[in-house]
């Protein structure tokens, strides 16, 4: 009876345990944002092409202005027809629709912030996802009585080639072997120690 019981009891956790494996695969979502490129790869095309947008470079009409800054900054000032998508708020279902329409449209975006550090990681989440027509405004922007000043940054640019030293290291890792050298203990040293002749004593009685 007992043993019965028993068998019962492993049914019914097997059977709950099967259920929610099935339960947990029916209900299992893939996640909304997967990266397109890789970090390697975005940093070999970002050393590669121009990603940087002088100030003077957008009035074009093929170019949609984002400003990544807070409403309220947006608020009190913006640039002309720039569309408001605040940092935390880039990825939404809303905003990331508008750039697939806008990569469709072949529509460069450039995305700008209070400087373009501020604007720089929602840029590079952006083109890790595929949206390699994503530019970066090198602008600072600032208030000056109430009035909206935007001031051309110069960012320098590397004088040593990153790429060439990114193939060296990729190259260096893949081809690299570790060799172990066995160490061989050092010879001992044998000191043999001469025992001491007892001199006679000398003198007597």
């Amino acid at each position: 009876m007992k043993e019965l019981e028993k068998v019962k009891r492993i049914s019914i956790a097997s059977t709950l345990f099967i259920l929610a494996v099935i339960i947990g695969v029916l209900t299992f979502e893939r996640p909304k944002n997967m990266y397109a490129i890789n970090t390697k790869d975005t940093l070999e095309k970002l050393v590669d092409n121009d990603y940087l947008m002088a100030f003077n470079e957008i009035n074009k009409p093929d170019i949609v202005l984002i400003d990544v800054r807070s409403q309220y900054e947006y608020e009190k000032g913006h640039l002309v027809d720039a569309i408001n998508m605040p940092s935390p708020e880039i990825l939404s279902e809303e905003n990331q629709s508008i750039f697939i329409e806008l990569k469709d449209s072949k529509k460069t975006v450039v995305i700008y912030g209070k400087t373009p550090e501020e604007a720089n990681i929602p840029f590079l989440m952006l083109y890790q996802l595929g949206f390699d027509n994503v530019k970066l405004l090198s602008v600072d922007i600032s208030y000056l009585q109430n009035k909206l000043v935007a001031n051309t940054v110069n960012i320098e640019k590397p004088i040593a080639d990153i790429k060439a030293f990114i193939d060296e290291s990729i190259k260096n890792s893949n081809s690299s072997s570790t060799v172990i050298k066995k160490v061989q203990p050092a010879p001992k040293k044998i000191i043999t120690v001469k025992k001491k002749k007892k001199k006679p004593v000398e003198g007597g009685c």
